[in-house]
């Protein structure tokens, strides 16, 4: 009979009752629990507890009946007050829930009552609480259902733009929302935090203006004479329907990248004196009017299913649901800036945003500010580029005969490394291939890099200086690879098996060529001297990226910390760490993927190619009008980059007698007798070799890419008949489908 009662005690377990998540959440917070301390006591992970607060999730037995039972603890100590009950009259709490109104917490007085006001609730905080000087004639906020949609049960509509002094209206509640439709037909704006709004505007134009006077949207400048990021707003296939929008675009304007000039859309934007840039209404769009002194009225929209988020670098972010999208799209905009467009977009961006190109001046005998010239940063004009800098196509070649081919005397080819060697003989008989990466390797190459700040200056044969920038031509053929100054110690190596440090492809320069100040510096640093025939340099120079890899580098390290990959780790526990750490979040590990292709993509949009019809060669370009675009600051920092990584081969091969069989871009591969990094870097006492790979989680510093076996390397290079096969471009899983071709 007792196992009978245990069973039926059991079933009445199983449906014990909770109060509605929101409620949970509130008495956590009030008893001062945090969700790891609950989370310990029932034995259970922090992201279960956070899921039932949530709501996302509903607890199980045997875990079910222990939490009922903390909560109707809680609930005696703190009944709910009746502001937090009105909060979720839509959600039915069981009647064996005790919890009567009265004081929000145990011992504190009841508030004077107070004219209603608007309220805003957040999955943090689901509590309504009083908008600050809210109109009182306004009338409260509508709680909508929760529903597959929304998946949240506390919407409420955005506070009027009246806040104290110091608050900036148009930035409390986040940089931008997902804006999307509920069962009901409601229109929701999803916040940062768990923030939702009610959306009042039936329009585009309306949805426009309600964004900038009352959703209080927007981000604060990163730097003293920036300007306020835009709000932007993320609309989903549901919303663009809604406003009128395609929810795809069709074949023909996604290869124009936009709507044509007579959508009825932008008609609407037109008769409202709403305004688009050049690009036109795309995938991201900027809505704006003409700026009046300081104030900017101006609305960035993201459309997803327009292929507005590159599943390359934000993978299936935009079919996540509306609110996790907001967080996950707030994640970045909080880290790095809210999103202008691509990541690529949003690297040069916030170069721009950290270095503006004005400032306010000191005032004149008038009392007057005037616009100048921000130091330190490019300015407001762009600059021409050095003719050897200057990519193929580009105005200042127009008088090249056709189909010239320029060579390494004419152009600057400064790229990331392409190169392969076949195995040795004691390399055939390792048993792996260790393919290493170097992490966030081209924002280590522009930290305290110095580069060209206004145009440049050409001279003749000119005194090689290392602090300027510029572009040298100079013959480095003469550079021995086989004796290397490093440090103050000449070293004897193996000049067979290292890439040249000079040419992307690794082959040894056979004459002048035109390279970037890193690598001339580097020829000097390996112990040889350079005689430079001619340069274009830049004496107006400053290290104009070091904001921009700090910020970068701080929102990388922050999110693999929140991954489980500490900076502090041991290079046993980082390797442990970072086997699977995707998996432990699979929304934070995209925005760290988002992260890493605002540094390239912000690297290479510096040189920005022409791109759609109607171009020639010889003819300008859009992108050849921004400041910002400066092909010799991208060179630079690949030479840089590429020197980096050089450094630490010839340190490694100096001090243990191994060399790469393989380098692509930021990864080199190793043969060694074990599967793991450990097993070929020399660490001694978990101290690295001074100047060599180090292992770890910050810029510069090394994952492991991934292994194979020195059988599987052979194997596809007998294959494709390719004894040079680039086997670093396929270390990480192994697959090769095709011969190697470079791209």
């Amino acid at each position: 009979m007792s196992e009978l009662f245990d069973r039926v005690d059991a079933l009445v377990a199983s449906r014990a009752p909770l109060p509605p998540p929101e409620e949970r959440r509130r008495l956590r917070k009030a008893h001062g629990l945090t969700a790891d301390e609950v989370a310990e006591a029932l034995g259970v992970r922090r992201a279960t507890v956070s899921a039932w607060e949530s709501g996302k999730t509903e607890p199980r037995p045997p875990e079910r009946d222990a939490y009922a039972r903390l909560l109707n603890k809680l609930a005696e100590l703190y009944p709910a007050s009746t502001n937090s009950s009105a909060a979720a009259q839509d959600t039915a709490v069981p009647e064996t829930f005790t919890g009567a109104p009265a004081p929000a917490e145990a011992g504190s007085t009841p508030p004077a009552p107070a004219p209603e006001a608007p309220t805003t609730t957040t999955a943090e905080d689901p509590q309504p609480r009083p908008t600050t000087n809210a109109a009182v004639a306004s009338p409260p906020a509508r709680t909508v259902r929760s529903s597959a949609t929304s998946r949240r049960p506390g919407a409420k509509k955005a506070a009027p733009a009246n806040t104290p002094p110091g608050t900036d209206p148009r930035k409390e509640n986040g940089p931008l929302a997902v804006v999307d439709i509920d069962d009901d037909g409601q229109v929701l704006a999803y916040c940062v935090g768990g923030l939702i709004l009610e959306v009042p505007a039936r329009s585009l134009p309306s949805l426009v203006d309600w964004t900038l006077k009352e959703a209080g949207l927007g981000q604060p400048k990163l730097s003293g004479p920036g300007k306020d990021a835009d709000p932007l707003l993320v609309l989903t296939e549901a919303a663009c329907e809604r406003y009128g929008l395609p929810a795809a675009l069709t074949d023909e304007e996604r290869l124009t990248g936009r709507l044509p000039e007579g959508h009825k859309v932008i008609k609407q934007l037109a008769r409202a004196d709403w305004k688009l840039t050049r690009r036109g209404f795309g995938p991201w769009a900027r809505i704006y009017r003409p700026a009046h002194g300081s104030e900017r009225s101006c609305v960035q929209l993201c459309i997803p299913s327009w292929h507005a988020l590159d599943t390359r670098h934000w993978d299936g972010a935009a079919q996540l649901p509306p609110a996790e999208l907001a967080q996950l799209l707030g994640t970045y905009a909080t880290r790095v800036m809210t999103p202008r467009g691509s990541t690529a977009v949003t690297g040069l961006e916030l170069m721009t945003a950290l270095h503006p190109p004005t400032r306010a001046s000191e005032p004149d005998e008038s009392g007057k500010r005037h616009s100048e010239h921000n130091p330190g940063s490019l300015g407001k004009d762009p600059v021409d580029c050095a003719p050897c800098e200057a990519p193929d196509g580009h105005p200042l070649l127009a008088g090249l005969p056709r189909f010239h081919v320029r060579g390494p005397a004419e152009k600057l080819f400064e790229e990331a490394y392409e190169w392969a060697r076949p195995l040795t003989d004691d390399e055939c008989t390792k048993r792996y291939l260790v393919g290493i990466d170097v992490n966030m390797a081209f924002a280590a190459g522009a930290n305290g890099l110095t580069v060209g700040l206004g145009g440049p200056t050409h001279v003749k044969n000119p005194a090689f200086d290392p602090k300027l920038p510029g572009s040298w031509l100079v013959d480095l053929s003469h550079v021995d690879l086989s004796r290397a100054k490093i440090g103050k110690e000449w070293a004897r190596l193996d000049g067979s098996l290292l890439p040249s440090p000079f040419t992307p492809s690794g082959e040894r320069p056979t004459g002048p060529a035109w390279y970037a100040t890193p690598t001339v510096a580097y020829a000097v640093e390996l112990g040889y001297d350079v005689a430079p025939v001619e340069a274009w340099v830049r004496y107006d120079n400053g290290r104009y990226l070091d904001a921009w890899y700090t910020r970068l580098r701080d929102a990388y390290i922050a999110t693999m910390a929140e991954l489980g990959v500490h900076a502090d780790a041991s290079p046993e526990e980082f390797l442990a760490a970072m086997d699977g750490y995707r998996d432990r979040d699979p929304q934070l590990a995209i925005v760290v993927s988002a992260i890493k292709a605002t540094v390239k993509g912000g690297i290479g949009k510096l040189r920005e190619r022409a791109r759609g019809g109607g171009w020639k060669p010889g003819q300008p370009w859009p992108a050849l009008n921004r400041p910002t675009w400066r092909p010799d600051i991208r060179a630079a920092v690949i030479s840089r980059t590429r020197v980096n990584m050089y450094r630490k081969i010839v340190k490694h091969a100096a001090f243990t007698g191994q060399y790469p069989v393989a380098i692509l871009s930021d990864c080199a591969v190793y043969a060694a007798d074990g599967p793991s990094p450990l097993d070929f870097l020399p660490y001694r006492d978990g101290k690295p070799l001074p100047g060599g790979w180090r292992l770890g989680v910050s810029p510069g510093m090394v994952k492991h890419e991934g292994t194979q076996t020195v059988l599987w390397g052979e194997g596809v290079r007998d294959q494709f008949d390719a004894p040079e096969l680039n086997l670093a471009r396929y270390i990480k899983t192994g697959e090769v489908t095709d011969v190697d071709n470079g791209q």
